[in-house]
């Protein structure tokens, strides 16, 4: 399946619709809103503010679009959801354009207010879920007709593990592409041997999800096995695969799952979604402005600080070191240096507050956190968010999930510049400390939104005030 492709499929007919919507509402002014108004018809003409609607009005709709959710996971569309979403935008997108363009036209009396409304919302409702809904409708088909599907792994080994798959092969088509199964002990049953591969034991499930593309898992075990299944969502977190598991494992799951009937298997899926779309594109647009605000604005204090290291102390003016951001993908973080050229040699160690290695201008770029301030440029282009746990070298993490397993539930977000975890506890010094602020970091992300980021923004920005970095 060609992901890019049908997400552009589906903003290309947007934009169309969109388009198509704002004639035909121009078309309604002219005709209906403004002969009320003067007492004769009004010509058409193509004047420098139709143009410049026909230009704007689309993109912004685009950008409402996106914020909303509607090309994220475009496969996974659904014709009720679709309608809701393009009902709720479209109210929203109604009001907005209402107030900021229409709001100021020269109309017979109130009532033609409330004509433009709900003439412009009706129109661009219309067309708009017809589209949707047609590109929909094609895309079930395909799914039916097993012309399109999703890379799936069964976990599980035993009948019935055998008989979801036979379910899911011998009824209608629900999308999946079964590539094979991961045992979770050495009992096998005979048919699923017969029927699908195995691909080996289910700790190794990370490998075979990027060895294989697997974009769906299917945890199939059996009730006396349930003690595994936290094991099994602790090694997915952070992959970028959709987790469902039976029905009768529900009361062992928490309240982040949703029930979902798929034709006539039903399955609980595991909802992975941190915050609502809308917020996590204006969390990165906030990323994208702000770090492009302390770019142009603050350049004179980066060369200033980038003056000082250098004077300070022999070495590069930056440090940049890998860590592990996003979904497990190693990442170079920049900071200004801080230590003397060579402070670690082959073993990787944590600092504290009387570490030697610390240059002289290091101490205070650390006490004030200006050493971080490189960072917005991995805020910029997206490796990094200004709010989020701290990232981490391989090295470390290695160490904590010995003891943390459920460490990998970080790697669900962008790391950040600042952290709950980095305002409520500090830095660590050892191992153990950081697997102290890690709860800290797990509130965070179970209780992520915007208010609590701007929290988190303005307590650091309090803490570099008093100076408790190090």
């Amino acid at each position: 399946m060609n992901k890019t492709y049908r997400t552009f499929l589906y903003v290309i007919t947007d934009w169309a619709t969109a388009l198509f919507g704002w004639i035909l509402f121009f078309v309604y002014r002219k005709y209906v809103i403004e002969p009320e108004k003067f007492g004769y018809q009004i010509s058409i003409e193509i004047d420098k503010n139709f143009i410049a609607g026909a230009l704007v009005v689309p993109v912004l709709w685009l950008v409402l679009y996106a914020m909303s959710g509607a090309y994220h996971e475009v496969f996974r569309k659904s014709r009720i959801r679709e309608l809701i979403r393009t009902f709720n935008t479209s109210l929203l997108g109604v009001l907005v354009l209402f107030f900021s363009l229409l709001l100021d036209d020269e109309v017979n009396s109130y009532k033609s207010y409330y004509n433009s409304i709900i003439a412009l919302f009706t129109i661009h409702f219309s067309i708009t879920y017809v589209a949707r809904y047609i590109l929909v409708y094609q895309q079930r088909k395909q799914f039916s007709e097993r012309k399109i599907g999703f890379n799936t792994l069964i976990i599980g080994n035993s009948t019935k593990a055998s008989n979801l798959y036979k379910e899911l092969e011998n009824g209608e088509s629900q999308g999946y592409f079964i590539r094979g199964f991961m045992h979770t002990d050495e009992t096998h049953d005979k048919d699923l041997i017969e029927l699908l591969p195995d691909l080996g034991h289910w700790n190794e499930v990370s490998k075979i999800v990027k060895e294989k593309n697997i974009e769906e898992v299917i945890v199939a075990i059996e009730s006396s096995q349930h003690i595994q299944l936290n094991k099994i969502l602790n090694l997915l977190e952070g992959e970028p695969v959709k987790i469902k598991v039976l029905p009768d494992m529900y009361d062992i799951l928490s309240g982040s799952v949703k029930m979902n009937q798929l034709f006539g298997t039903p399955l609980i899926e595991v909802n992975t979604q941190i915050m609502p779309d809308w917020q996590q594109a204006l969390k990165r647009l906030i990323d994208v402005m702000v770090s492009i605000f302390v770019i142009l604005v603050f350049w004179p204090i980066y060369l200033v600080l980038a003056i000082l290291v250098k004077l300070d102390s022999k070495g590069p003016v930056f440090y940049n070191q890998e860590r592990i951001g996003f979904r497990g993908k190693p990442f170079k973080i920049h900071k200004f240096r801080t230590m003397k050229v060579n402070a670690e040699n082959s073993t990787p160690q944590l600092s504290s507050n009387s570490d030697d290695r610390r240059t002289k201008i290091g101490v205070s770029l650390r006490k004030f956190r200006l050493d971080e301030l490189p960072q917005v440029w991995n805020v910029l282009i997206g490796e990094m968010s200004l709010v989020g746990p701290r990232p981490e070298r391989q090295f470390f993490i290695n160490q904590i999930i010995e003891k943390a397993p459920h460490y990998n539930h970080l790697l669900k977000v962008r790391p950040g510049i600042t952290s709950w975890g980095q305002v409520k506890y500090g830095y660590a010094e050892n191992v153990d400390e950081m697997v102290e602020r890690l709860k800290f970091d797990i509130i965070y992300i179970e209780n992520m939104s915007l208010s609590l980021d701007l929290r988190i923004m303005f307590y650091t920005f309090w803490v570099v005030l008093k100076g408790r970095g190090k």
